[in-house]
């Protein structure tokens, strides 16, 4: 991770209070305020997308994934904001119910600021992208589709298809990256992971 990188107890507040988040938000409907006393590193403003996954008998199942790409509010509270609105607001799916929560593990992405990938030919593209270390980013007007690192390695996805399939994400045609109208970001990510559900937290390394 090529900027600031969190502490492993630092890790475990941004999911546990991920958790309470959402937990909170279910039984009760109330949006939790950020803790008063944390590092200054949770109080700076960066990206962060936190990750629903369900186990079931077969893995993991994606439940629910929202973020924020640019680093608009403090970590906590982005961390906060991006766990209700994963849980609740995820187009895909519909809002989690409290009672599936001990049966779902929580991700927390802390991203790095998105870089525009230059390039004089678009073809360069999947020469300037690192599986396993880059997230990247889609944009073409109103067209725009983000898909974090850890995604290339699950789906064991080669440069070229990272970018057709963000292409996808972004509700563009697989090869639009191609286009010399569409702008590409690339940005790193530190992962921090629950073991189990509530379970022991752990930082994830994908490369």
């Amino acid at each position: 991770m090529k900027n600031m990188k969190l502490s492993l107890e630092e890790g475990k507040i941004l999911v546990k209070i991920a958790r309470k988040a959402i937990i909170e938000y279910l039984e009760k409907g109330i949006i939790i305020s950020p803790p008063s006393e944390v590092s200054e590193n949770l109080l700076k403003k960066m990206g962060v997308f936190v990750t629903l996954n369900a186990i079931r008998e077969y893995g993991k199942e994606l439940r629910g994934c929202i973020g924020y790409p640019q680093p608009i509010f403090p970590l906590i509270e982005a961390t906060i904001r991006s766990a209700i609105s994963a849980a609740t607001e995820d187009p895909r799916f519909p809002p989690v119910e409290i009672d599936e929560m001990e049966n779902i593990i929580i991700e927390v992405s802390v991203l790095t600021v998105p870089q525009l990938i230059e390039v004089d030919d678009p073809r360069e593209y999947p020469k300037k992208i690192k599986i396993g270390e880059d997230g990247l980013i889609v944009e073409k007007g109103f067209y725009r589709g983000l898909l974090l690192p850890q995604v290339a390695i699950e789906w064991n996805w080669d440069e070229e298809e990272f970018l057709c399939q963000t292409c996808i994400k972004a509700g563009l045609d697989p090869s639009s990256w191609l286009d010399k109208k569409v702008k590409i970001y690339k940005f790193q990510a530190q992962i921090f992971e629950e073991e189990s559900p509530n379970g022991e937290v752990l930082e994830r390394k994908i490369a």
